[in-house]
């Protein structure tokens, strides 16, 4: 059993701890934004000097996976049959797990205009070339309260379960927010958004049925709701934007607290100075070894002692900027 399934286990048992919370780095740019999403290659000093190539990309993974801390590693497929070729995953502890789908919402390439339009399914991903290198992918819905777009991405959905039974492989469910003008109110749309995932799930069996979420954090209230409406659906929250190092450390500690039980984090760990420095934080602020505060002090004092200027000063850096972590800190 890999750290997900021993983690899963106990959460679903009603035995969480705060070391049971479960960290991935969604290494999968390159099924959206692409190019422009490999991340930073930086000077010595820290300092941005171009993105990333493929190749830098994978070695930031390979170095991630062996640090050894994190529990889920998602990536593309195709980069997933690289590094399982090479054994990077054969005697790890860490799950890989790849995008299972690639919906038009995600299509945020340099130019494009594709993400202003209701998101339309679509699937790259071949189940059965996969699975000789995972047996666990992520698939996307984004609900616009656009009822042809929604039972079109919901259709998708349940074609993509049944490729997945037959292939004995299993997922976890990412639901965006609406991509685009809904009408529905702002205070309302989280609760709109709970209400779409606990319909969806409704009609599946157990063995049909996402091992976790991965869903905005659209504050303490709707997460509340949502966490504590059905114990056995796991809840995960995703990174979002950047931000600050704060931004990162604090919805991490938010969300934790208000009952997700996952983090799956990409641009925060990806275009971090050190993102290696910043997995490990993560986890010391998951396990409630480090406030927030701390942990950011922290993150500043490991980039001084490895010699790498950062991209804010530590004041600026220790600023929460997101409007829904504003609300709750």
């Amino acid at each position: 059993m890999t750290r997900l399934d021993t983690k899963l286990a106990r959460i679903l048992a009603g035995q969480y701890r705060p070391d049971d919370f479960i960290i991935a780095d969604a290494k999968d740019p390159d099924m959206g934004p692409s190019l422009g999403a490999s991340g930073p290659h930086r000077a010595a000093d820290g300092s941005f000097t171009r993105n990333r190539t493929r190749a830098e990309f994978l070695d930031q993974i390979r170095a991630i996976v062996r640090q050894d801390i994190l529990d889920v590693m998602l990536v593309s497929a195709s980069n997933l049959e690289v590094l399982s070729k090479e054994g990077l995953f054969r005697d790890s502890a860490v799950k890989p797990a790849i995008r299972a789908n690639d919906t038009t919402d995600i299509w945020v390439m340099r130019g494009a205009t594709y993400n202003r339009r209701p998101s339309h399914p679509f699937r790259s991903v071949s189940i059965a070339g996969v699975r000789p290198y995972t047996d666990l992918g992520l698939y996307s819905v984004t609900f616009n309260n656009d009822l042809d777009a929604d039972i079109k991405s919901l259709e998708a959905f349940a074609a993509f379960r049944a490729d997945a039974a037959a292939n004995d492989f299993s997922y976890f469910l990412e639901v965006f927010n609406p991509n685009v003008e809904t009408g529905i109110a702002p205070d309302v749309l989280p609760h709109y958004i709970n209400d779409c995932i606990a319909r969806c799930v409704a009609g599946l069996v157990a063995a049909n049925r996402p091992r976790f979420l991965k869903i905005a954090y659209n504050g303490p209230k709707a997460l509340e709701e949502l966490a504590s409406f059905d114990p056995s659906l796991v809840v995960g929250v995703l990174g979002g934007g950047a931000g600050t190092t704060r931004d990162c450390f604090e919805l991490l500690a938010q969300s934790e607290k208000y009952g997700a039980r996952v983090a799956l984090f990409g641009r925060k760990i990806n275009l971090a100075e050190s993102p290696l420095a910043m997995v490990a934080l993560m986890r010391e602020v998951a396990s409630h070894n480090l406030s927030p505060d701390e942990a950011v002090r922290a993150y500043h004092g490991e980039l001084a002692r490895q010699g790498i200027k950062p991209t804010r000063a530590l004041a600026d850096d220790n600023t929460i900027t997101e409007a829904v972590l504003k609300h709750a800190a």
